[in-house]
């Protein structure tokens, strides 16, 4: 019987039985933390659920690329808006952020 590691729900992906997004195991992942570290940083993952979830993407990469650029899109679209709709704030996180550099 086969194991489904990763669930669509809605328009976004989760590691099946648990909260964790999709998302973030990949990014973890394509920033080059093995597996074991991956599972170490979600106490909720098993290092199954991990492999699991990184077969999934390299078996439907080109969808979840996909799915990934629509969510930095709607990120970068979201950040704008609020950019738009609080410039005094993000003026002085900019400066605060000078500050520290």
């Amino acid at each position: 019987m086969e194991k489904i590691y990763v669930t669509k729900h809605n328009d976004s992906y989760r590691l099946t039985g648990s909260r964790v997004s999709l998302d973030s195991v990949v990014s973890d992942f394509l920033s080059g933390l093995s597996p074991e570290s991956i599972a170490d940083n979600y106490d909720t993952l098993s290092l199954e659920q991990v492999f699991g979830a990184i077969t999934h993407y390299l078996a439907h990469q080109s969808e979840i690329e996909e799915y990934l650029r629509r969510n930095r899109n709607k990120f970068e679209e979201l950040r704008n808006r609020a950019r738009s709709a609080h410039p005094l704030l993000y003026k002085k996180l900019e400066a605060v952020e000078e500050v520290q550099s």
